[in-house]
């Protein structure tokens, strides 16, 4: 569209890549960027309290829509806020553009208030960084979410250079095209089929990068064929449901040491979509065990320990097609052995009658929350917990950080989660120190009318690090939360607060907030001590 400027043509290519919301704080050089976006039908500004909730809010767009989440922020500290969140795209593989404000040429030199190098900032933490021009507008802009999307998704930074986004653009139109993987090495899908064939007790191992496939069914349909247990990275769960037969659990989070004794009776693990930014192989395999990789990377373990007997790098859902076509008798697992560890395992994590501990507080919250809910969590002992207990019946259906696994992160991602699926049911669960981290973000769920629940876990207590510290027989230092109490007050940042002690109050409040017609905070006062005998336990027997 010629005679546009740069802000006007920027905004009308994010729109057209199909990018509905835009987070941040704004600067005086974002000016014409808004006014861009005030016109634009179908891309909106989404006004945060903080850079970095922003860059969480983009993070879990990224991944709800499969197109690039976008945020900005401005120069020096709007950067550097916005950097805790790219860095989460990274380690979690959410596809993400990152604007932020950048000193015009003769600037960039000189000492200059708010001024650091953008470029230097975002380097280790993008997969690129790049900088605006407004001849190549549409070409840098192509090329940005072509990267953040292509092999294992993340997040790319764009610098602005102040002054940029009145000019006029270049020629062009945006014709992109989302990257396709590449076809695997034939050779490689032989050893594959091969080591399968000729292993007695595979175990399937289902990491985050299957998930954004679409291939949930097929791995059922294969485990299901030849009777195998599955196992899965907390950020692969719902890619087979709890209740299924074959699942075995999750691997790193509680109880994985009950984990560990199906997997450790396995003669070949057949990764698909394995990403070790959530656990490393070495961490949970056994000595000797040996590895068959289906993934769009090369692996990366300690080769020495672990034999890796195919590597099929590319087209994971090609890969998972040659095994679906072997014709083999089905293994040798005792599934019934497999289910009977699971059942005892989930027997552990319920709660004690009439106790209110962080197992009472999920079981009410999954019985409330519909089964086609969506629920972020934050970091802390509640999350392996959640990895573990939470029953996930699809993919997407809960969410959290595990590569990066920032406290701070449940709250902006329900945010993003809602207007991402505004017609499914939203909750947040966060632990009351993780809440504090990003508490401001109450005001932008108020501020877009979100009806969404934040169930915060109250104990006082930062439970890992206490636990820690106890098992090495330290005193407890620095990991109160607060003396005693609530997180306060019968309403924060205008969001109604409810606080239960009981599981029946618990399950009245939850009914509630769910019906109201905007945000909602339901205050669980549960006994941290709970996490003691779940948590942080060996994934090796």
């Amino acid at each position: 569209m010629s005679g546009e400027t740069v802000a006007r043509k920027l905004v009308r290519m994010l729109r057209d890549m199909g990018v509905r919301h835009v987070f941040g704080v704004p600067s005086g050089g974002w000016v014409d960027y808004m006014e861009a976006l005030r016109e634009t039908d179908g891309i909106d500004f989404v006004l945060t309290s903080h850079e970095g909730g922003a860059s969480f809010m983009a993070d879990v767009c990224g991944r709800l829509t499969g197109v690039p989440g976008v945020c900005f922020g401005t120069f020096g500290p709007g950067a550097t806020n916005l950097a805790t969140g790219v860095g989460g795209a990274l380690l979690d593989r959410s596809p993400m553009i990152a604007l932020t404000d950048e000193m015009p040429a003769a600037m960039r030199s000189r000492v200059t208030q708010m001024g650091i190098d953008h470029q230097a900032l975002f380097a280790p933490i993008t997969k690129k960084t790049t900088r605006l021009d407004a001849a190549n507008a549409t070409a840098i802009l192509a090329d940005a979410a072509t990267v953040a999307l292509e092999g294992r998704p993340g997040p790319v930074h764009i610098g602005l250079p102040s002054g940029l986004s009145a000019e006029p653009a270049g020629d062009g139109d945006l014709a992109f095209v989302a990257p396709q993987p590449p076809a695997p090495d034939a050779a490689a899908l032989d050893a594959l089929t091969a080591a399968f064939r000729a292993a007695r007790k595979p175990v399937l191992a289902i990491g985050l990068g299957a998930t954004r496939l679409g291939i949930e069914q097929r791995i059922a349909a294969l485990a299901e064929r030849f009777g195998l247990p599955v196992v899965l990275t907390p950020m692969a769960k719902g890619m087979l449901p709890e209740n299924h037969p074959n699942y075995a659990g999750v691997l790193f989070h509680a109880l994985s040491d009950e984990v560990g004794k199906t997997h450790a009776a396995a003669d070949l693990v057949v990764a698909i979509g394995y990403d070790p930014v959530e656990f490393n192989y070495e961490s949970w395999m056994r000595d000797g065990l040996p590895l068959a990789s289906v993934d769009i990377a090369p692996v990366d373990i300690d080769r020495a320990r672990h034999p890796v007997v195919a590597e099929v790098i590319g087209d994971i859902a090609a890969g998972l097609a040659a095994l679906e076509a072997v014709q083999a008798p089905r293994k040798d697992w005792a599934l019934a052995e497999v289910a009977a560890r699971k059942a005892a395992m989930f027997q552990r994590m319920r709660p004690s009658a009439g106790a209110m501990g962080p197992c009472a507080a999920l079981e009410v919250l999954r019985d409330v929350l519909p089964d086609d809910g969506i629920m972020t969590c934050d970091v802390g002992a509640h999350t392996h917990l959640i990895g573990q207990k939470w029953e996930t019946p699809a993919s997407g259906r809960q969410i959290m950080t595990n590569g990066w696994s920032a406290m701070g992160f449940g709250l902006p991602a329900a945010i993003a989660a809602k207007l991402c699926r505004p017609d499914q049911a939203v909750c947040a669960v966060v632990g009351d120190g993780g809440f504090l981290m990003t508490v401001g973000e109450l005001a932008t769920a108020v501020r877009e009318k979100l009806p969404i629940v934040i169930l915060v876990l109250t104990d006082n207590d930062l439970a890992l690090i206490r636990i820690k510290q106890q098992r090495k027989q330290n005193p407890i230092y620095g990991t109160p939360v607060r003396a005693e109490g609530t997180i306060g007050g019968p309403s924060l940042f205008g969001v109604p607060v409810t606080t239960a002690a009981t599981p029946e109050a618990l399950r009245a409040a939850l009914v509630e907030a769910f019906a109201a017609d905007g945000p909602r905070i339901v205050e669980a006062l549960v006994d941290s001590r709970e996490y003691d005998g779940l948590v942080l336990r060996k994934d090796k027997p």
